[in-house]
């Protein structure tokens, strides 16, 4: 159990009781705001990334592509929290982009068979000595998702922390100096730096959210590109 796993678990934990406390308030005439947003995220979720990136049949996807969206949003969010490690090993990313590939691969293998799926990397219509080249190409970039899908997630994610460590420490350090006597040119950075601290925990909200949105919205491109008879 490292401080990373259970960071992981509150966080399950966290997106577990958001939701069930949502669905206990549902009602036909909305009026809790808590409720509302919840059941706002859903709507786009079902609406943004599974009706238009999956088409027909997208409803029997839609509680996975919820809780992917749910639970990064989550836990991008208590990761912006000073102290809270949600995202501090590649490890994390990889395992929730591995759980898409193998989801979409699941639902292509049911829905054209193993030998259909595997046909369908080289489309119909193609030269003969074309065949195995497009087809290989087409594993190589199926394969890759992977890789993408982690890769996105994490270095987006951490590159937002960084910054918003360095910041904390300049103002830290400016701060620290106008206390000491340093002058009030030094305490006036300080309060620029801290402004700048806040502009960028405001930035890093928003790309929680864009990441949310981006690793859902692919693994929900990825499920229709799986399933797609064309």
């Amino acid at each position: 159990m490292t401080q990373y796993v259970l960071w992981m678990l509150i966080c399950f934990l966290i997106t577990l009781v958001v939701v069930l406390a949502a669905s206990k308030r549902l009602t036909i005439i909305p009026t809790n705001k808590f409720t509302n947003m919840v059941e706002y995220g859903y709507e786009f979720v079902k609406k943004d990334m599974g009706e238009s990136a999956i088409g027909h049949g997208y409803k029997k996807h839609l509680p996975f592509l919820a809780t992917l969206f749910f639970f990064i949003l989550i836990s991008n969010f208590v990761g912006l929290i000073p102290g809270c490690k949600t995202y501090g090993v590649h490890q994390h990313h990889l395992a929730l982009a591995a759980i898409s590939f193998i989801y979409f691969i699941f639902w292509g293998i049911k829905a054209k068979g193993l030998g259909g799926y595997l046909k369908s990397f080289a489309p119909s219509g193609l030269p003969l000595v074309m065949v195995p080249i497009v087809w290989f190409l087409e594993l190589f970039s199926t394969v890759l998702r992977v890789l993408t899908l982690a890769v996105r997630l994490y270095g987006n994610m951490f590159a937002g922390h960084m910054v918003l460590g360095i910041f904390a420490l300049l103002t830290s350090v400016f701060i620290g100096s106008a206390i000491q006597g340093a002058g009030v040119g030094v305490g006036s950075i300080s309060i620029a730096w801290m402004l700048f601290l806040f502009a960028m925990y405001a930035l890093e909200v928003l790309v929680a959210f864009l990441q949310a949105y981006v690793f859902t919205i692919l693994s929900a491109v990825y499920i229709g590109l799986a399933t797609s008879d064309h």
